[in-house]
């Protein structure tokens, strides 16, 4: 078997590696693309393992190494760097250090989705995108509006509203950028709509994201990032975990009697994070048990902090949700934990 680490870089790749049959050894940097597929098709037939950190920007390269048949290892990039030794950095040792993990079986490798799963995230960010695009317009308008003293929030995207919007007498400029913006959003919003509709047929094919839909305040488009974004619920062993996988637990620097909690940490999806406080404070207002406990918080601790609790709480309650295959309704009855030994809400 040839084993080679690869410190991937957009322009380039740094390699290391090593014939496990003859221990010939050999180093390399292979400029992107036309060197890298020369070099790994030259490989081809061979019973041939790559590893390499997670890092964006490699598509064009992991699907060639599936077509090529090889295996490719995705290492964890934090545990990789904890591993290394030496003060110096250089694209060569790191190459080197990923090599020897690779043999000595000592490889962070992380779980990698699916080519569908991560075409379906790529719908999801593009109305995410999209929809951010469109608030960034709709805010100038309102500014616009402002501007010449007409202030009705949401009515001004209305019939009426949009007639006064267009009817003020503005500088030539001040026109031209009226003019666009409302092109912009016209435009706008019929791809958002199509990609709204895509998605609730994607969802009609998920019966994982049918099940967290029912779910109070989780829509189509929180239910499918949750689905795509943690894929096999077996691979936490915990809600805590989930949070932690989802940047929803603060930093925490920690020693002796001395215990610092920080902000969030923000790992993960930044777009599922938005996601859950948006389907959150739906909930919130959805359920009475919910508000009560947000209500306390932000009693407490304030209004971001509480908003934040509650997505953690969420994103638990989703996670046992589709680890038990239930719907709200069961997971409401009998608990997170139903059946196990001790519990209260156990099934009798």
């Amino acid at each position: 078997m040839i084993i080679i680490g690869v410190d991937f870089h957009p322009e380039f790749q740094q390699i290391a590696s090593v014939d496990t049959d003859t221990g010939e050894f050999q180093e390399k940097r292979l400029a992107h693309r036309e060197d890298a597929e020369t070099f790994y098709r030259a490989l081809a037939g061979q019973k041939v393992r790559v590893g390499m950190e997670a890092s964006g920007h490699a598509r064009w390269f992991e699907g060639l190494v599936a077509e090529l048949q090889f295996e490719l290892w995705i290492g964890d990039a934090a545990e990789i760097r904890a591993k290394r030794v030496r003060k110096q950095k250089t694209d060569r040792q790191d190459a080197q250090l990923i090599l020897r993990l690779l043999v000595e079986d000592r490889f962070p490798q992380i779980w990698v989705p699916s080519w569908e799963n991560r075409d379906l995230r790529q719908l999801l960010w593009h109305r995410h995108r999209m929809v951010q695009a469109r608030t960034r317009i709709m805010n100038q308008l309102q500014a616009v509006a402002l501007n010449e003293g007409l202030r009705c929030k949401k009515r001004l995207w209305r019939e009426r509203g949009r007639e006064q919007l267009e009817s003020f007498r503005l500088a030539p400029w001040a026109s031209r950028r009226r003019r666009d913006l409302l092109e912009l959003l016209d435009r706008l919003s019929p791809t958002i709509a199509e990609l709204s509709l895509a998605i609730e047929q994607e969802v009609e094919k998920c019966p994982e994201a049918q099940r967290l839909r029912t779910h109070p305040g989780v829509g189509a488009l929180t239910a499918l990032a949750f689905v795509l974004i943690i894929g096999k619920a077996e691979r936490f062993g915990c809600g805590k975990q989930v949070a932690s996988y989802l940047g929803l637990v603060p930093l925490e620097e920690s020693s002796g009697n001395r215990r610092r909690l920080g902000h969030i940490t923000k790992q993960g999806s930044s777009m599922l994070r938005f996601l859950l406080v948006e389907a959150a404070q739906v909930t919130v207002r959805s359920l009475p048990e919910w508000r009560s406990k947000y209500l306390h918080l932000m009693m407490r601790r304030g209004r971001k902090i509480a908003k934040v609790a509650m997505a953690r709480k969420l994103a638990v309650r989703l996670y046992w949700m589709m680890r038990q295959g239930w719907d709200y309704e069961q997971v409401n009855k009998f608990g997170s934990h139903a059946g196990q030994p001790g519990h209260r809400d156990g099934v009798q």
